[in-house]
């Protein structure tokens, strides 16, 4: 009980010392600029709560992210374009590009708000309910259930661009100005999209920690591990994998939602092939077993893609697969784990003879 009772301390204290940082600290130090900056970058952290349980715990290596946070993304910015143009009036793109005279039918129930909303999440976990329902059945595991995820967020983005009429094409839906009543130009209105994105990626983290730290979890990691002995023991891994899978579809379809009205675009070049792996790269270097480890670590990469492709603008594509196989071949933890791998290097005669934590890895899938 009482190291219960520790824990939980530990764990009260660090969602503290968050909200501190994210809610004080950053609006009181950082420019306007650089405040939406890293409202983006924790939109991207979001992405990466939904790995850490995917991947971290269940060995889903989900390289299709992407097409959630897009389905998220623009489910919310069909509706903020709806509302931008006004009753009776189409959305500028398709003024410009379409020949339509009224909105197409699919667009039309985005009309309501509270539709748009719930669409940010269940639709991206409806998405992949039933390609994991398809993929789990069969078995699909290991390499071929990412290259399968890549190949379907390759396909959404080219589905996109040849929809120009209707989804904007290569140039996306841009130029958002409103959110839900309040304009976009006004700094005191981003300002309120950032603390709505930092308290989402609160919650998010809760709720992916009272996962990992259930029964379910548990199951989860079981599965990850010997897939043969569940199925044994009465339970169908498939369900299991499907619930981590459908659980961080719909935090990537939120975060995509969220970070329409933080930059004021989405488009296919910001949910393809690329943009995927990236969200696995953050995850991976700040460690994909460690909910802190894949939020710190996909803040960081963000932040250095913003800060160095500026200067290397040709060769940061290739400094991130570099840092992804890095990551994975020699620190498989992340840097979450470089603690724990210091300490079992100075005290080597402690840990002689002790088998090593295994570690989460792909082939769970």
């Amino acid at each position: 009980m009482t190291l219960l009772k520790a824990r939980m301390a530990r764990v009260w204290a660090g969602f503290a010392t968050a909200a501190v940082l994210l809610f004080g600290l950053a609006p009181l130090v950082l420019s306007d600029f650089r405040l939406g900056l890293l409202a983006k970058y924790l939109c991207t952290a979001m992405v990466a709560v939904g790995i850490c349980l995917a991947w971290g715990r269940g060995g889903l290596l989900t390289l299709g992210q992407g097409v959630f946070f897009g389905l998220g993304g623009y489910a919310m910015a069909m509706h903020l374009k709806i509302a931008d143009a006004g009753p009776g009036n189409l959305p500028d793109f398709m003024q410009l590009y379409g020949t339509a005279t009224e909105l197409p039918w699919w667009w039309r129930p985005f009309t309501n708000p509270v539709f748009a909303l719930a669409a940010t999440a269940l639709l991206p976990m409806a998405v992949a309910a039933l390609l994991g329902l398809f993929v789990f059945r069969r078995r699909v595991k290991g390499a071929y259930f990412a290259i399968l995820s890549q190949a379907l967020a390759a396909a959404f983005a080219i589905w996109l661009i040849g929809q120009q009429a209707t989804t904007g094409g290569t140039n996306g839906l841009t130029d958002i100005q409103g959110f839900f009543g309040y304009s976009l130009e006004d700094p005191a209105n981003q300002r309120m999209v950032y603390f709505v994105i930092a308290a989402a990626l609160l919650l998010l983290i809760a709720l992916a920690r009272q996962l990992i730290h259930s029964r379910y979890g548990e199951l989860l990691v079981a599965v990850r591990d010997s897939e043969e002995r569940v199925r044994f023991l009465g339970y169908d891994p498939a369900n299991v994998k499907l619930v981590a899978y459908v659980v961080a579809a719909g935090m990537a379809g939120l975060a995509g939602a969220l970070f329409v009205p933080a930059v004021g675009i989405i488009s296919p070049a910001l949910i393809g092939i690329v943009p995927s792996i990236e969200f696995v790269i953050g995850a991976a270097v700040g460690g994909r077993a460690s909910l802190v480890g894949a939020v710190l670590g996909t803040i960081a990469v963000a932040w250095a893609k913003t800060a160095l492709s500026e200067e290397f603008p040709a060769a940061w594509t290739y400094f991130q697969g570099l840092l992804f196989v890095v990551a994975l071949a020699f620190l498989p933890g992340g840097l979450a784990s470089l603690t724990a791998a210091v300490r079992r290097r100075r005290t080597p005669h402690k840990t002689a003879g002790k088998p090593a934590p295994a570690l989460p890895v792909g082939e769970g899938a």
